[in-house]
């Protein structure tokens, strides 16, 4: 099957006759969660950052941290919050305590995160009823995030009905596989009737960190290919080739793959027959066992990477093969994907563990000299938000760390789209 995009994904609808207002909203609605911030396009700038969370509990919390200026003192208030619209107008009422409300002039559009956009979406997508109505008929393949992230659309388009709206798709970015990496080998009318192929997630961040990494090089993205492994809580890894994923780690769902915090990754798909038929277990028994209770989490008991370095310094087993199995699959996806490009110019680690854990990274190379890989300790152990190169200079493929930027990402597709109809609109 072909992407093909939707209709309302080339251009916002309208002329403009004056220059584009800057600002972006970006909302990240989850099932009882919204983080959110507010970023100046002219520069990229962070103007306010927060989040809501606990949505629906008497013990709801938002922290909101005004950035414009310099910056300010974080604030925050405990208490209930019925739903995702009492959040967002709790949001739009702190923003305004800064000056930076949602009825502002200067806010050009609201970028929403979007987990799942199947084929349709490969762009990001002005957000009108039509699009809508396919996010929804995409709940299926993404119970858990589609539903929040819908919600967070309708509050949004209530409060402003009058500013463009836009979705950015996690999935976009992988949409550009070769139907040889998308398609699993089962039966094609059973799987184009259930939509079941690898669609990937954590698009937004691998596009943003594998541009980031060809700039780190001082190449363009088009004359770069990048192994991207984002690994935080949830992991996936990708294959990058000129700016365009040829393959990726997750598939239908964002088990598949990688060994995550509470994900088991890769399993043989006889393990859940084995569990119906031998343990008695339903399949939304084994469905919360291979999302919530497996992974570093199932084999050790605990999903902190920090926790289980201090456990293995202390001679703890457990934690030690939990660390060994999350090296190995890590291993096996970059020669797998160094096999599937032909050619590395550099590994790039992103996320909350890739960024942080030096002993991860280090573990993860470590044996590859041969494909042209090495750390060099010193750099390794250096501790940095910026992007920066941690491999010897002799090291034929360079290994490097770039931290993530989903929301700028969001920020910037957002506004690219909703200036395409405004010559005068400014750039970041």
């Amino acid at each position: 099957m072909t992407a093909h995009p939707s209709p309302t994904t080339a251009r916002a609808d309208g002329p403009r006759s004056a220059p584009l207002p800057s600002r972006v909203l970006v909302l990240n609605s989850g099932s009882s969660s919204v983080k959110y911030q507010l970023l100046d396009m002219s520069d990229g700038s962070r103007l306010a950052l927060g989040l809501v969370e606990r949505i629906g509990e008497e013990t709801s919390r938002l922290a909101h941290t005004p950035l414009q200026g310099g910056g300010g003192e974080k604030r925050e208030k405990n208490g209930p919050v019925a739903d995702h619209a009492a959040a967002l107008k709790a949001v739009a009422e702190e923003l305004a305590a800064d000056g930076l409300g949602l009825d502002s002039p200067e806010l050009a559009a609201i970028g929403h995160r979007v987990v799942h956009g199947g084929l349709r979406f490969t762009e990001p997508t002005v957000i009108d009823d039509e699009v809508l109505a396919e996010i929804e008929r995409l709940v299926p393949v993404a119970p858990l995030h589609n539903p929040a992230n819908l919600t967070g659309i309708r509050t949004a388009m209530a409060l402003r009905p009058d500013l463009p709206q836009v979705a950015v798709f996690d999935t976009a970015f992988h949409t550009t596989m070769p139907e040889a990496a998308a398609r699993y080998a089962i039966d094609v009318e059973t799987a184009d009737a259930h939509r079941i192929r690898r669609y990937g997630f954590h698009g937004t961040s691998h596009a943003y960190v594998s541009r980031e990494t060809a700039k780190l090089l001082g190449k363009a993205p088009q004359e770069v290919n990048v192994i991207v492994l984002h690994l935080g809580n949830g992991a996936s890894a990708s294959a990058v080739a000129g700016g365009r994923c040829v393959d990726t780690s997750m598939g239908l769902t964002p088990l598949e793959g990688l060994v995550m915090g509470t994900r088991s990754g890769d399993v043989d798909p006889a393990v859940t027959f084995h569990l119906m038929r031998n343990a008695d277990m339903s399949a939304d028994e084994i469905d919360v066992l291979l999302n919530k209770k497996s992974g570093l989490v199932g084999l050790c008991g605990d999903n902190d990477m920090r926790e289980i370095r201090r456990r293995i310094d202390e001679g703890d087993r457990r934690a030690a093969l939990a660390f060994d199995i999350y090296i190995h699959r890590l291993k096996k996806y970059i020669g797998a994907y160094y096999a599937v490009l032909g050619r590395v110019d550099a590994v790039a680690f992103t996320a909350g563990v890739g960024e942080n854990a030096a002993p991860v990274r280090e573990a993860a190379i470590a044996g590859l000299e041969e494909l042209g890989l090495a750390v060099d300790a010193d750099l390794n152990a250096v501790r940095s938000d910026e992007a920066r190169i941690i491999s010897p200079d002799y090291a034929r493929v360079a290994v490097a760390v770039v931290p993530t930027d989903e929301e700028l990402e969001i920020a910037r597709q957002s506004y690219a789209l909703v200036s395409e109809s405004t010559p005068e609109g400014v750039n970041a």
